[in-house]
């Protein structure tokens, strides 16, 4: 491969590519860039193949001569979007040369939309490192839901943004969480069931079994600690769907406690006391973190894995309930 002043890209394409699409092709010559965008490049004709823009599902015969306007297509397909740099706190875990560990607390938005159009962790992040304002979602590799707590990753580099979006849709990230769910569960297991837009109400998500809409969705669970009418859940994804967890407790018909919008009326047991009753009416959000994050450094290698302790919250939650347990045991 060579690249001249201009970053006009140029390589042959050797004799074992034969009968290979071009998108595949071009994904092994330049594998520091994700396929999509490749493609996206290709649509847009800053590839040729001998001089000749290719079709997308075009097969190469081997020595043919492709030639990318890299830095066209780079300074063409950037981000539009004009992220504002504001100073808010960062509670950075990691940060190397590659990529950012961020523990995101309850109540921040990750990325700039309707209704929360500055105040978010992308504002945070492009504030603390400018050129995130470069990389596609400000490097942000998989959200976590406004008032879910915890741990997430975000890539420095298109180089790592590549990467670690691979990884991530090989299923080759671990993630796991801890929630507070309603109803006392009798033991761990997992749910496979496709997640996708709800019929009717367009802001929710929803398990849709014969939908051609609804993507693969598995969640792993094990019991952390029962207690009288709640259990303590540690919970691994497999994927990676929008409310996942959130919408697959609520289809095992163990809601997410605090849920406002999947967890349904509030379970209260028996001979409660006036302490725990308010004290389960005062917490107003998903009991939901993102404890554990790892995978394969996109620059070293090497495994590596975080941990974001629970937040006050969640902590004063457990203790109540933990209350409530050894008060009723003593009866």
């Amino acid at each position: 491969m060579t690249t001249n002043q201009d970053e006009l890209v140029t390589f042959i394409i050797s004799d074992d590519m034969t009968g290979k699409r071009i998108d595949q092709v071009l994904a092994h010559y330049m594998s520091d860039y994700s396929r999509s965008r490749l493609q996206q490049w290709l649509k847009a004709g800053y590839m040729l193949v001998d001089g000749v823009v290719p079709k997308m599902k075009e097969k190469v015969k081997g020595g043919e001569t492709i030639e990318v306007r890299l830095a066209q297509a780079l300074d063409d397909t950037k981000p539009k979007e004009n992220w504002k740099a504001q100073p808010i706190d960062l509670d950075i875990i990691y940060e190397d040369d590659s990529l950012l560990i961020v523990n995101k607390p309850v109540g921040l938005v990750v990325h700039p939309g309707a209704g929360n159009f500055d105040g978010t962790m992308v504002n945070a992040l492009v504030n603390h490192a400018a050129e995130l304002a470069n990389i596609p979602r400000a490097g942000v590799i998989h959200r976590i839901d406004k008032d879910t707590s915890g741990i997430l990753v975000v890539a420095k580099t298109l180089s790592a943004h590549n990467s670690l979006t691979q990884l991530l849709q090989a299923r080759e990230f671990t993630r796991e969480y801890q929630a507070v769910v309603m109803g006392v569960m009798t033991g761990g297991g997992k749910v496979d069931a496709p997640i996708g837009r709800h019929k009717t109400q367009r802001t929710k998500m929803a398990v849709l079994q014969h939908s051609q809409t609804a993507k693969e969705a598995i969640t792993h669970y094990r019991i952390g600690k029962r207690y009288r009418s709640h259990t303590l859940l540690n919970v691994k994804l497999e994927t990676g769907r929008t409310h996942q967890i959130r919408v697959h407790m609520a289809h095992i018909k163990y809601p997410i406690i605090g849920d406002a919008v999947y967890g349904g009326r509030l379970r209260i047991p028996r001979h409660s006391s006036d302490v725990f009753l308010d004290g389960l009416r005062a917490f107003r959000r998903q009991a939901l973190h993102a404890k554990l994050l790892g995978f394969v450094h996109p620059e070293t290698n090497e495994y590596m894995e975080w941990e974001a302790e629970l937040p006050d919250d969640m902590k004063n939650l457990i203790n109540l309930l933990e209350d409530d347990l050894k008060e009723y045991e003593s009866r």
